[in-house]
């Protein structure tokens, strides 16, 4: 197996981390401009009262794209050092990937919680397989 191919949802990953990174400034900037905050305004608590769901859902789903896939990052890495992807890994790393993105789309549009948690469920199993996958071929 190319070791390669599991660097196509780690990519993916980062590349969904830029959309929301931009896509969080083009709704923040506008709102900030808008309303003609000022600096002092702009506290992480004043930002979040004063933010409504179309502007705070998408900076929330940044601080989301830094907390699992910082781990998904890492076992990549491990798993393309030391030669073990295999299908199973680049499968499931491509579902951990396409559900990191629906959940993504669902929080930054329509917010569905019920629709978002079950996507963040998915796509955290399928890194979690990875990870004791991992773990157990490595301590074995």
């Amino acid at each position: 197996m190319d070791q390669a191919a599991i660097f196509q949802p780690f990519f993916g990953t980062m590349a969904l981390t830029l959309a929301v990174w931009l896509y969080m400034y083009g709704r923040r900037l506008p709102f900030i401009f808008s309303r003609g905050l000022d600096p002092k305004q702009m506290t992480p608590l004043e930002m979040a009262r004063l933010s409504p769901p179309q502007v705070s859902n998408p900076s929330d789903n940044l601080k989301n794209l830094f907390e699992l896939p910082t781990v998904f990052y890492a076992v990549v890495l491990y798993l393309f050092i030391t030669s073990q992807v295999d299908w199973v890994y680049v499968g499931s790393a491509w579902v951990f990937f396409l559900f990191r993105m629906l959940h993504s789309i669902v929080h930054c549009t329509f917010n569905l919680i019920p629709l978002r948690f079950a996507l963040y469920v998915i796509s955290a199993v399928a890194l979690w397989f990875i990870v004791l996958r991992a773990a157990i071929l490595a301590l074995s």
